[in-house]
């Protein structure tokens, strides 16, 4: 357990910070199961352009690696694409 107030601080802001990281790499996944879901092309390409935001904004924050947000947004991209 932690011994001193700044320790104790640390421990309170990395539960914080691990909880919001955790709700955010949740949000990108379900709106890529979402997205993988959908069957129509242009409900798929109106889908896109949010899930791609989401995907950004956990990279921008490490909680993913940039590469992975680009192979996600490439997968993806290509996944709408070859709906018919």
């Amino acid at each position: 357990m932690a011994n001193n107030s700044s320790a104790k601080k640390r421990v309170r802001q990395s539960e914080k910070r691990r909880l919001r990281n955790r709700f955010k790499k949740i949000t990108m996944r379900t709106a890529i199961k979402k997205l993988r879901l959908t069957t129509e092309k242009s409900e798929a390409q109106e889908m896109l352009p949010q899930v791609i935001s989401t995907i950004d904004k956990a990279a921008k924050s490490n909680i993913i690696h940039k590469n992975n947000a680009g192979n996600l947004k490439s997968k993806l991209t290509k996944f709408v694409n070859a709906l018919s």
